[in-house]
Protein backbone atom coordinates (compact mmCIF):
# COMPACT_ATOMS: atom_id res chain seq x y z
CA UNK A 1 0.00 0.00 0.00
CA UNK A 2 2.77 2.45 0.94
CA UNK A 3 4.62 1.74 -2.31
CA UNK A 4 1.61 2.26 -4.58
CA UNK A 5 0.43 5.29 -2.63
CA UNK A 6 3.85 6.96 -2.69
CA UNK A 7 4.25 6.32 -6.42
CA UNK A 8 0.91 7.98 -7.11
CA UNK A 9 1.79 10.95 -4.92
CA UNK A 10 5.16 11.45 -6.57
CA UNK A 11 3.60 11.44 -10.03
CA UNK A 12 1.09 14.08 -8.91
CA UNK A 13 3.84 16.10 -7.23
CA UNK A 14 6.13 15.99 -10.29
CA UNK A 15 3.52 17.08 -12.82
CA UNK A 16 2.22 19.78 -10.46
CA UNK A 17 5.70 21.25 -10.00
CA UNK A 18 6.26 21.24 -13.77
CA UNK A 19 2.94 23.04 -14.28
CA UNK A 20 3.92 25.55 -11.62
CA UNK A 21 7.06 26.44 -13.56
CA UNK A 22 4.90 27.25 -16.61
CA UNK A 23 2.55 29.70 -14.88
CA UNK A 24 4.90 31.89 -12.85
CA UNK A 25 3.12 35.00 -14.20
CA UNK A 26 -0.32 33.77 -13.08
CA UNK A 27 -0.68 34.23 -9.29
CA UNK A 28 -4.16 32.61 -9.00
CA UNK A 29 -2.92 29.49 -10.79
CA UNK A 30 0.22 29.40 -8.63
CA UNK A 31 -1.92 29.57 -5.51
CA UNK A 32 -4.05 26.62 -6.64
CA UNK A 33 -1.00 24.54 -7.61
CA UNK A 34 0.64 25.31 -4.27
CA UNK A 35 -2.55 24.07 -2.60
CA UNK A 36 -2.26 20.79 -4.52
CA UNK A 37 1.37 20.40 -3.41
CA UNK A 38 0.38 21.09 0.19
CA UNK A 39 -2.25 18.33 0.10
CA UNK A 40 0.23 15.90 -1.50
CA UNK A 41 2.68 16.55 1.32
CA UNK A 42 -0.08 15.98 3.90
CA UNK A 43 -0.88 12.65 2.24
CA UNK A 44 2.80 11.69 2.19
CA UNK A 45 3.07 12.47 5.89
CA UNK A 46 0.20 10.07 6.64
CA UNK A 47 2.11 7.29 4.86
CA UNK A 48 5.25 8.13 6.85
CA UNK A 49 3.25 7.85 10.07
CA UNK A 50 2.02 4.40 9.09
CA UNK A 51 5.56 3.29 8.23
CA UNK A 52 6.90 4.75 11.47
CA UNK A 53 4.38 2.80 13.54
CA UNK A 54 5.23 -0.39 11.64
CA UNK A 55 8.94 0.38 12.20
CA UNK A 56 9.40 0.25 8.42
CA UNK A 57 10.80 3.73 7.85
CA UNK A 58 14.12 3.79 6.08
CA UNK A 59 16.27 5.99 8.27
CA UNK A 60 19.67 7.67 8.02
CA UNK A 61 20.80 7.94 11.66
CA UNK A 62 23.25 10.64 12.69
CA UNK A 63 24.97 11.32 15.99
CA UNK A 64 23.18 14.40 17.33
CA UNK A 65 22.55 16.40 20.46
CA UNK A 66 19.04 15.79 21.78
CA UNK A 67 19.02 19.28 23.31
CA UNK A 68 19.87 20.87 19.95
CA UNK A 69 17.27 18.80 18.12
CA UNK A 70 14.54 19.87 20.54
CA UNK A 71 15.68 23.52 20.49
CA UNK A 72 15.41 23.55 16.69
CA UNK A 73 11.75 22.52 16.97
CA UNK A 74 10.71 25.08 19.58
CA UNK A 75 10.01 27.87 17.07
CA UNK A 76 7.60 25.60 15.19
CA UNK A 77 5.62 24.39 18.20
CA UNK A 78 3.36 27.48 18.54
CA UNK A 79 2.02 26.75 15.04
CA UNK A 80 1.13 23.22 16.14
CA UNK A 81 -0.33 23.89 19.58
CA UNK A 82 -1.55 27.51 19.38
CA UNK A 83 -0.71 30.64 21.32
CA UNK A 84 -2.90 29.86 24.37
CA UNK A 85 -0.59 27.11 25.58
CA UNK A 86 2.70 28.04 27.26
CA UNK A 87 5.76 25.92 26.48
CA UNK A 88 8.49 25.57 29.13
CA UNK A 89 11.85 24.15 28.05
CA UNK A 90 14.33 22.71 30.56
CA UNK A 91 17.36 21.11 28.86
CA UNK A 92 19.85 19.06 30.86
CA UNK A 93 23.25 20.68 31.33
CA UNK A 94 25.21 17.55 30.44
CA UNK A 95 23.70 15.09 28.01
CA UNK A 96 25.52 12.49 25.92
CA UNK A 97 24.70 12.45 22.19
CA UNK A 98 22.29 9.96 20.67
CA UNK A 99 22.26 8.31 17.25
CA UNK A 100 18.95 8.73 15.44
CA UNK A 101 17.52 10.19 12.25
CA UNK A 102 16.99 13.89 13.21
CA UNK A 103 13.58 13.94 11.50
CA UNK A 104 12.42 11.27 13.94
CA UNK A 105 13.04 13.56 16.91
CA UNK A 106 10.86 16.13 15.13
CA UNK A 107 8.14 13.50 14.71
CA UNK A 108 8.32 12.40 18.35
CA UNK A 109 8.19 15.91 19.74
CA UNK A 110 5.47 17.13 17.36
CA UNK A 111 3.20 14.18 18.09
CA UNK A 112 3.68 14.37 21.87
CA UNK A 113 3.01 18.11 21.89
CA UNK A 114 -0.10 17.80 19.72
CA UNK A 115 -1.35 15.04 22.04
CA UNK A 116 -0.71 17.32 25.03
CA UNK A 117 -2.52 20.21 23.30
CA UNK A 118 -5.59 18.05 22.75
CA UNK A 119 -5.58 17.10 26.45
CA UNK A 120 -5.62 20.77 27.52
CA UNK A 121 -8.96 22.57 27.55
CA UNK A 122 -8.22 26.20 26.68
CA UNK A 123 -5.09 27.64 28.24
CA UNK A 124 -2.43 25.43 29.75
CA UNK A 125 1.22 24.52 29.93
CA UNK A 126 3.44 21.97 28.21
CA UNK A 127 6.81 21.24 29.81
CA UNK A 128 9.64 19.75 27.76
CA UNK A 129 12.68 18.40 29.57
CA UNK A 130 15.77 16.31 28.87
CA UNK A 131 17.85 14.34 31.34
CA UNK A 132 20.56 11.67 31.46
CA UNK A 133 19.40 8.39 33.02
CA UNK A 134 21.16 5.11 33.77
CA UNK A 135 18.79 2.15 33.68
CA UNK A 136 19.74 -0.71 35.99
CA UNK A 137 19.06 -4.44 35.82
CA UNK A 138 16.71 -4.14 38.80
CA UNK A 139 14.64 -1.51 36.97
CA UNK A 140 14.42 -3.75 33.90
CA UNK A 141 13.12 -6.64 35.98
CA UNK A 142 10.19 -4.50 37.08
CA UNK A 143 9.46 -2.83 33.71
CA UNK A 144 8.77 -4.75 30.52
CA UNK A 145 10.39 -3.78 27.20
CA UNK A 146 13.36 -2.08 28.91
CA UNK A 147 17.10 -2.77 28.63
CA UNK A 148 19.88 -1.70 31.01
CA UNK A 149 22.23 1.07 29.91
CA UNK A 150 22.68 4.82 29.62
CA UNK A 151 19.90 6.86 28.04
CA UNK A 152 19.01 10.41 27.11
CA UNK A 153 15.42 11.02 28.20
CA UNK A 154 12.98 13.38 26.52
CA UNK A 155 10.00 14.15 28.76
CA UNK A 156 6.84 15.97 27.63
CA UNK A 157 4.32 16.88 30.35
CA UNK A 158 0.98 18.67 30.27
CA UNK A 159 -1.56 19.95 32.81
CA UNK A 160 -4.51 18.66 30.79
CA UNK A 161 -7.35 16.29 31.52
CA UNK A 162 -5.23 13.19 32.08
CA UNK A 163 -6.16 9.60 31.19
CA UNK A 164 -7.82 6.72 32.95
CA UNK A 165 -6.33 3.23 33.05
CA UNK A 166 -8.51 1.98 30.20
CA UNK A 167 -7.25 4.73 27.89
CA UNK A 168 -3.63 4.22 29.02
CA UNK A 169 -3.85 0.55 28.04
CA UNK A 170 -4.65 1.49 24.40
CA UNK A 171 -2.81 4.75 23.68
CA UNK A 172 -0.09 3.23 21.48
CA UNK A 173 -2.49 1.23 19.33
CA UNK A 174 -2.82 2.53 15.75
CA UNK A 175 -6.13 4.26 14.96
CA UNK A 176 -7.14 4.29 18.63
CA UNK A 177 -8.55 7.74 19.39
CA UNK A 178 -11.23 9.37 21.52
CA UNK A 179 -11.63 12.25 19.07
CA UNK A 180 -14.68 12.66 16.90
CA UNK A 181 -14.70 11.52 13.28
CA UNK A 182 -12.61 13.89 11.18
CA UNK A 183 -10.64 15.26 14.16
CA UNK A 184 -7.74 12.80 14.13
CA UNK A 185 -6.39 9.49 12.88
CA UNK A 186 -5.18 8.01 16.15
CA UNK A 187 -1.71 7.54 14.65
CA UNK A 188 0.24 10.15 16.63
CA UNK A 189 1.24 8.12 19.69
CA UNK A 190 1.49 4.93 17.65
CA UNK A 191 4.01 6.76 15.47
CA UNK A 192 6.02 7.77 18.54
CA UNK A 193 6.01 4.21 19.83
CA UNK A 194 7.20 2.80 16.52
CA UNK A 195 10.07 5.31 16.23
CA UNK A 196 11.23 4.72 19.79
CA UNK A 197 11.26 0.93 19.37
CA UNK A 198 13.02 1.22 16.00
CA UNK A 199 15.82 3.08 17.80
CA UNK A 200 16.14 0.52 20.61
CA UNK A 201 14.54 2.78 23.19
CA UNK A 202 11.42 2.62 25.31
CA UNK A 203 8.68 4.95 26.52
CA UNK A 204 6.92 5.34 29.87
CA UNK A 205 3.67 7.18 30.54
CA UNK A 206 2.31 8.52 33.80
CA UNK A 207 -1.14 10.11 33.95
CA UNK A 208 -3.83 11.06 36.44
CA UNK A 209 -7.37 12.17 35.61
CA UNK A 210 -7.72 15.91 36.07
CA UNK A 211 -4.00 16.44 36.69
CA UNK A 212 -2.26 15.77 33.37
CA UNK A 213 0.20 13.36 31.78
CA UNK A 214 3.93 12.86 31.34
CA UNK A 215 5.52 10.90 28.48
CA UNK A 216 9.17 9.92 28.98
CA UNK A 217 11.07 8.74 25.90
CA UNK A 218 14.31 6.85 26.62
CA UNK A 219 16.83 6.85 23.76
CA UNK A 220 20.20 5.04 24.15
CA UNK A 221 23.26 7.27 24.18
CA UNK A 222 25.90 6.89 21.48
CA UNK A 223 29.61 6.29 22.08
CA UNK A 224 30.37 8.21 18.87
CA UNK A 225 31.23 11.92 18.71
CA UNK A 226 28.78 14.52 17.42
CA UNK A 227 28.72 15.01 13.65
CA UNK A 228 29.37 18.44 12.14
CA UNK A 229 26.15 20.27 11.14
CA UNK A 230 25.31 20.48 7.43
CA UNK A 231 24.18 23.61 5.62
CA UNK A 232 20.44 23.62 4.77
CA UNK A 233 19.38 22.98 1.18
CA UNK A 234 17.98 26.12 -0.54
CA UNK A 235 14.25 25.86 -1.25
CA UNK A 236 14.05 27.76 -4.52
CA UNK A 237 17.32 27.43 -6.45
CA UNK A 238 17.37 24.35 -8.65
CA UNK A 239 20.93 23.40 -9.54
CA UNK A 240 21.35 21.59 -12.85
CA UNK A 241 24.28 20.29 -14.89
CA UNK A 242 25.40 18.83 -18.19
CA UNK A 243 26.14 15.24 -17.17
CA UNK A 244 24.45 12.11 -18.51
CA UNK A 245 21.89 10.43 -16.25
CA UNK A 246 20.38 6.99 -16.74
CA UNK A 247 16.86 7.13 -15.28
CA UNK A 248 15.15 3.81 -14.53
CA UNK A 249 11.57 3.85 -13.26
CA UNK A 250 8.67 1.53 -14.11
CA UNK A 251 5.98 4.08 -13.11
CA UNK A 252 5.23 6.15 -16.23
CA UNK A 253 4.14 9.37 -14.49
CA UNK A 254 7.24 9.48 -12.29
CA UNK A 255 9.60 8.61 -15.12
CA UNK A 256 8.19 11.23 -17.49
CA UNK A 257 7.96 14.08 -14.98
CA UNK A 258 11.52 13.42 -13.79
CA UNK A 259 12.84 13.18 -17.36
CA UNK A 260 11.22 16.46 -18.38
CA UNK A 261 12.52 18.23 -15.30
CA UNK A 262 16.09 16.94 -15.52
CA UNK A 263 16.30 17.85 -19.20
CA UNK A 264 15.00 21.34 -18.39
CA UNK A 265 17.89 21.93 -15.99
CA UNK A 266 20.51 20.78 -18.48
CA UNK A 267 21.14 17.06 -18.04
CA UNK A 268 21.19 14.48 -20.82
CA UNK A 269 18.66 11.86 -19.73
CA UNK A 270 18.48 8.24 -20.87
CA UNK A 271 15.03 7.05 -19.80
CA UNK A 272 14.20 3.37 -19.28
CA UNK A 273 11.02 1.70 -18.02
CA UNK A 274 12.77 -1.49 -16.83
CA UNK A 275 16.21 -2.76 -15.77
CA UNK A 276 16.49 -4.75 -19.02
CA UNK A 277 15.83 -1.62 -21.09
CA UNK A 278 18.38 0.25 -18.98
CA UNK A 279 21.07 -2.35 -19.68
CA UNK A 280 20.36 -2.09 -23.42
CA UNK A 281 20.55 1.71 -23.34
CA UNK A 282 23.81 1.62 -21.40
CA UNK A 283 25.37 -0.84 -23.85
CA UNK A 284 24.55 1.49 -26.76
CA UNK A 285 26.24 4.54 -25.20
CA UNK A 286 29.60 5.59 -26.56
CA UNK A 287 30.30 8.09 -23.78
CA UNK A 288 30.25 7.43 -20.02
CA UNK A 289 27.09 7.52 -17.92
CA UNK A 290 27.67 9.75 -14.91
CA UNK A 291 24.76 8.78 -12.67
CA UNK A 292 22.17 6.03 -12.35
CA UNK A 293 18.86 7.18 -10.83
CA UNK A 294 16.80 4.07 -10.22
CA UNK A 295 13.76 2.77 -8.43
CA UNK A 296 14.63 0.11 -5.87
CA UNK A 297 11.91 -2.51 -6.40
CA UNK A 298 11.11 -3.38 -10.03
CA UNK A 299 9.96 -6.50 -11.89
CA UNK A 300 12.76 -8.90 -12.77
CA UNK A 301 15.66 -7.09 -11.12
CA UNK A 302 15.98 -4.66 -8.23
CA UNK A 303 17.88 -1.39 -8.31
CA UNK A 304 20.85 -2.73 -6.35
CA UNK A 305 21.30 -5.61 -8.79
CA UNK A 306 21.01 -3.24 -11.75
CA UNK A 307 23.67 -0.97 -10.27
CA UNK A 308 26.03 -3.92 -9.78
CA UNK A 309 25.49 -5.06 -13.39
CA UNK A 310 26.14 -1.60 -14.82
CA UNK A 311 29.32 -1.12 -12.79
CA UNK A 312 30.98 -4.01 -14.60
CA UNK A 313 31.19 -1.70 -17.65
CA UNK A 314 30.94 1.70 -15.92
CA UNK A 315 33.19 1.34 -12.87
CA UNK A 316 32.90 4.99 -11.77
CA UNK A 317 29.09 5.05 -12.02
CA UNK A 318 27.39 6.84 -9.15
CA UNK A 319 23.91 5.82 -8.04
CA UNK A 320 20.83 7.39 -6.45
CA UNK A 321 18.07 5.06 -5.28
CA UNK A 322 14.41 6.09 -5.09
CA UNK A 323 11.65 4.06 -3.51
CA UNK A 324 8.09 4.20 -2.27
CA UNK A 325 8.88 1.00 -0.39
CA UNK A 326 11.03 1.03 2.71
CA UNK A 327 14.23 0.32 0.75
CA UNK A 328 14.93 -3.01 2.44
CA UNK A 329 16.90 -4.04 -0.65
CA UNK A 330 19.56 -1.42 0.07
CA UNK A 331 19.19 -1.10 3.83
CA UNK A 332 20.30 -3.33 6.68
CA UNK A 333 17.43 -3.65 9.18
CA UNK A 334 15.97 -0.38 7.95
CA UNK A 335 19.21 1.59 8.27
CA UNK A 336 20.99 2.90 5.20
CA UNK A 337 24.55 1.74 4.67
CA UNK A 338 27.47 4.15 4.41
CA UNK A 339 27.78 5.96 1.05
CA UNK A 340 24.36 4.80 -0.18
CA UNK A 341 22.33 7.68 -1.63
CA UNK A 342 18.58 7.28 -1.18
CA UNK A 343 15.45 9.43 -1.51
CA UNK A 344 12.06 8.31 -0.28
CA UNK A 345 9.11 8.79 -2.61
CA UNK A 346 7.47 11.18 -2.89
CA UNK A 347 10.25 13.75 -3.10
CA UNK A 348 10.08 17.18 -4.70
CA UNK A 349 11.88 17.98 -7.94
CA UNK A 350 13.86 20.61 -6.04
CA UNK A 351 15.06 17.99 -3.56
CA UNK A 352 15.91 15.65 -6.43
CA UNK A 353 17.96 18.35 -8.18
CA UNK A 354 20.02 19.19 -5.11
CA UNK A 355 20.61 15.55 -4.24
CA UNK A 356 21.80 14.74 -7.77
CA UNK A 357 24.11 17.75 -7.86
CA UNK A 358 25.55 16.81 -4.46
CA UNK A 359 26.29 13.25 -5.60
CA UNK A 360 27.89 14.34 -8.89
CA UNK A 361 30.08 16.91 -7.16
CA UNK A 362 31.58 14.32 -4.82
CA UNK A 363 34.98 12.80 -5.69
CA UNK A 364 34.66 9.63 -7.76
Amino acid sequence: MAHDFNNLLMGIMGYTELCRDLVTDNPPALELLDAVLKEVKRSANLTRQLLAFARKQTVAPKVISLNDAVANMLTMLPRLIGEDIDVAWFPADELHPIKIDPSQIDQILANLCVNARDAINGTGRITIETAPVSVTDDYCKQHAETLPGDYAVLAVSDDGCGMDQETLSHIFEPFYTKKKVGEGTGLGLATVYGIVKQNNGFINVYSELGKGSTFRVYLPVSPEALEAPQAPVPDTIRIGGSETILLVEDEHAIRESMRLFLEQIGYTVLSAESPEAALRLAAEQAKPIDLLVTDVVMPGMNGRELSDRLRTEHAALRCLYLSGYTANVIAHRGVLEENVHFLSKPCSLNELAHTIRGILDQPA
